[in-house]
C-alpha cells in the first residue's frame, strides 16, 4: 500500500516535469510541479475512466494530457505567471 503511494507520487512528479516542459510553464519550483503532476494524473486518470481509456501507457498518456488540462486552468486563473 505504502509503495503504491510512493510510487504514484513518483510517476506524478515525471508527469508534472513533463507536462511543464510541454507547456513551457514558468513554474520552475520542484514541489508545485509535483502537487500539479500529482493532480493533474488523477484529472487525466477520470477522464481517461469516462472514456474507456486506462492502464498501461494510454494512462500515462492521460496523466500527462490530464496535467496538461490543470495547467491551462491554472494559467486561466492565475494569468501568465503560471
Amino acid at each position: 500500500m505504502i509503495l503504491v503511494i510512493i510510487l504514484e507520487i513518483l510517476i506524478g512528479a515525471l508527469v508534472g516535469w513533463l507536462a511543464g516542459k510541454l507547456m513551457k510553464s514558468k513554474n520552475k519550483r520542484f514541489w508545485i510541479n509535483c502537487l500539479v503532476g500529482i493532480v493533474g494524473s488523477f484529472l487525466g486518470g477520470w477522464i481517461g475512466g469516462l472514456l474507456g481509456i486506462g492502464g498501461g501507457i494510454l494512462g500515462f498518456v492521460m496523466s500527462i494530457v490530464g496535467t496538461c488540462l490543470l495547467i491551462v486552468i491554472l494559467r486561466l486563473i492565475l494569468g501568465k505567471k503560471f
